[in-house]
């Protein structure tokens, strides 16, 4: 999927970046190391897609609250020392938490997710209304 970038449809990466890209946690930009997303459109419906390897399903939660969906995981430390000695341990998991501001053409009752290879991928249809109208002619009278 690409997003539009014909002659017609100039102005949608710009609209896209201002509903999309808004990415804040608590209402400050989010500077710190954040799972990276890819956004598409459709003639029918946005994709998101968000990498987060490592996570079980049951750790990522997806919320909408007054058109603003928040991704996010909270890993709970685990406060026993291991036996195990390491040479080198890098395998960590963090908690991350990223929101969006929604478009106002999101169907917000049927958007969908899915978690697969670290890649969690949701689909957000448009509205009946914001989907592209068949060309038509008007006749004069």
């Amino acid at each position: 999927m690409k997003l539009a970038h014909n002659s017609a449809n100039n102005w949608l990466p710009s609209l896209i970046d201002e509903m999309f890209h808004n990415d804040y946690n608590g209402g400050t930009a989010v500077k710190t190391a954040q799972p990276s997303v890819n956004i598409a459109e459709a003639d029918e419906k946005f994709v998101m897609e968000m990498i987060i390897p490592g996570f079980a399903k049951d750790e990522v939660s997806i919320e909408i609250d007054k058109d603003v969906l928040t991704i996010y995981a909270e890993v709970q430390e685990e406060n026993e020392q291991k036996a195990e000695q390491f040479t080198r341990r890098e395998f960590t998991k963090r908690s991350f938490k990223r929101s969006f501001n929604l478009p106002e053409t999101v169907n917000q009752q049927e958007i969908d997710a899915k978690y697969q290879d670290g890649i969690l991928s949701i689909v957000l249809p448009k509205k009946e209304e914001a989907l592209p109208q068949p060309k038509r002619r008007i006749a004069l009278s």
